[in-house]
């Protein structure tokens, strides 16, 4: 008797890589015909025997399974616990299916879409622990005054703007005073003469100072004597100056009227292409209030906000009625679960709160924002509902005081992810307390590269060697979250990293790196950007790595984060970006 020359093997590799399934099917049917007319006896059972020869063969090649998205020939950074590195990757209904080498995924899933990366770098979606994507959208309505060199040069860009747009309130933010020739707060004289029947009020770069003119102090009601807690409005021979720190500056915003809601939607559909277009997929908003959340997921539920929102809601008692009453809130793009606190205010405008006066303004300490029993009733009510406390805090009084009121109430190690957002300024003393009770650090590298220029000038030396120590941080708890603080920053991850990393500015200063002993390796500055941001939101099982059965959010560059040159890590592009496997942003 001739036997057939067939093998499991041969047959596997012959059926499985035909495609589509219908020429498999064809094939399989021509094989029993053929196998069916060998000259066999009987022929009952020449057809029984070969019928269960195939039925085996069919058994022991599984077909290709079907994915809706197949990325391949990739250098994948997946930011696993192991940090492995693959090659491709299968994405179906929006998660991940499968991860490895191309030969592995090619074989095993066939795919809607096929698309090869060329080499291309593949990271996790870059998320931002902390920025303010509701303020940063409507602020690309307004005048941008980042970058200005000077208070003249603000005032020509305002009169430029006023022209354009004659009625109405006229609002900017972005001047830094440090980045001027002189380097002191403005006065608003000139901007009196300029405006004197249409009320301007200009925010700060750090969003914890501002300048209103007359009319605009004048409508508010703000006079010279208005006193406040956490806040000071600055007065010179019995004169307003139209400086307004901290608190202060809500006297007048209350009085701006709120933009129109198609506005607003329009604002945050900008705001969301612009982070789409640095590898952006989720963003910690910080401190918006309940009505805003709710604008924000409405635009979600329409399918327009694609952009996933870890939202802290500001420390307002409406705030407070609202989650109590809702429960955590979670769906596919938002999560609202913590509350964003202020302790002080920021170092460039000398309102955080120092444990010894500034270096540079004798017996000035900065101040809290409120006195340290709310902070304790709001930690003690977050505590009993399981919710998250985030707290800003910049001077090392500040960090001391919220660091000591969550250790009364966290008692120990613990899973609540309490973070201190900035942990800028921290006493040698007061770093143990972030390992003690189980603390995440939030900080924002930028700050340090944006501060460096004067911080020392602000703290002195000895004081400035526990600013901006994310390494010592890092060390505490073994992971630490990274964000950027947008707008105050500009909303590049890729800054992020390269602060992190390099601390030095775009020219390479200083040449050495600003105080290298606290800077990251390129590992944790990714982990800082991904997993570890996730795990700060309670969502390392969903997103934050490349893993199986995780939300198919990725981002994928030129160049490569972990090998590129320190010099090119500024100019590294985003070539696409995707959520929930859909491809949201494409380099033109």
């Amino acid at each position: 008797m001739r036997h057939f020359p067939f093998n499991r093997k041969w047959h596997c590799l012959f059926v499985t890589r035909l495609q589509p399934a219908g020429l498999r099917r064809t094939t399989y049917s021509l094989l029993l015909f053929l196998l069916g007319t060998r000259r066999l006896r009987p022929a009952g059972l020449r057809r029984a025997a070969f019928s269960l020869l195939l039925l085996f063969l069919l058994a022991s090649c599984k077909a290709r399974q079907q994915a809706d998205l197949c990325i391949i020939n990739a250098t994948i950074y997946t930011v696993d616990s192991a940090f492995n590195k693959a090659e491709a990757m299968a994405v179906k209904d929006g998660k991940i299916l499968a991860i490895g080498p191309t030969k592995e995924i090619t074989a095993a899933y066939e795919a809607a879409e096929t698309w090869d990366a060329g080499g291309q770098f593949i990271y996790p979606g870059f998320i931002d622990a902390h920025a303010h994507f509701f303020s940063y959208g409507l602020g690309l309505q307004t005048v941008d005054l980042t970058g200005t060199g000077s208070w003249e040069e603000i005032l020509h860009k305002l009169s430029a703007y006023a022209k354009e747009h004659p009625q109405g309130w006229i609002i900017g933010r972005g001047w830094d005073q440090n980045d001027w020739p002189v380097k002191t707060f403005p006065d608003n004289k000139k901007l009196n003469e300029l405006f004197p029947q249409r009320p301007v009020l200009l925010t700060r770069i750090d969003g914890h100072a501002a300048i209103a003119n007359a009319k605009a102090l004048q409508d508010a009601g703000v006079r010279p004597g208005t006193t406040l807690t956490g806040g000071e409005v600055e007065v010179k021979n019995g004169r307003l100056t139209g400086m307004l720190i901290d608190n202060a500056i809500d006297l007048v915003a209350m009085h701006i009227p709120g933009p129109q809601p198609e506005q607003v939607r329009s604002a945050l559909l900008q705001a969301q292409q612009n982070c789409f277009a640095v590898g952006l997929t989720t963003v910690d908003d910080c401190g918006l209030g309940f009505r805003e959340v709710l604008f924000l997921d409405s635009l979600q539920q329409a399918g327009q906000l694609k952009m996933r929102i870890y939202a802290l809601l500001s420390d307002a008692p409406a705030n407070y009625d609202f989650l109590l009453r809702k429960g955590v809130i979670k769906t596919d793009r938002m999560h609202v679960r913590g509350f964003k606190v202020y302790a002080d205010g920021a170092l460039g405008s000398r309102g955080a709160c120092l444990l010894e006066p500034y270096s540079d303004r004798p017996g000035w300490k900065g101040f809290l924002l409120s006195n340290p029993h709310h902070f304790d009733s709001v930690a003690a009510l977050l505590y009993a509902n399981n919710f998250q406390m985030c707290t800003h805090a910049i001077g090392d009084s500040g960090n001391r005081t919220i660091l000591n009121i969550y250790a009364k109430h966290l008692k120990g190690k613990n899973d609540r992810r309490w973070r201190i957002e900035h942990a800028q300024v921290v006493n040698e003393k007061d770093f143990h307390l972030f390992g003690d009770y189980a603390i995440t650090p939030s900080v924002q590298p930028t700050h340090a590269t944006s501060d460096m220029y004067w911080a020392g000038e602000r703290l002195g030396p000895a004081r400035e060697k526990g600013a901006y120590a994310f390494n010592d941080l890092l060390q505490q708890n073994g992971w630490i979250a990274l964000g950027t603080d947008f707008p105050v920053e500009d909303i590049s991850p890729f800054k992020t990293f390269y602060a992190a990393v390099v601390r030095k500015d775009a020219k390479g200063w200083p040449e050495n790196g600003y105080q290298r002993e606290n800077a990251l390796s390129r590992e944790d500055a990714l982990r800082g950007m991904t997993i570890w941001a996730a795990q700060s939101n309670f969502e390392e099982k969903e997103k934050g790595s490349l893993e199986k059965g995780k939300l198919a959010d990725f981002v994928i560059t030129d160049k490569d984060l972990m090998t590129a040159a320190p010099e090119e890590l500024l100019h590294i592009a985003v070539q696409r970006t995707y959520i929930n496997g859909e491809l949201v942003y494409k380099r033109q």
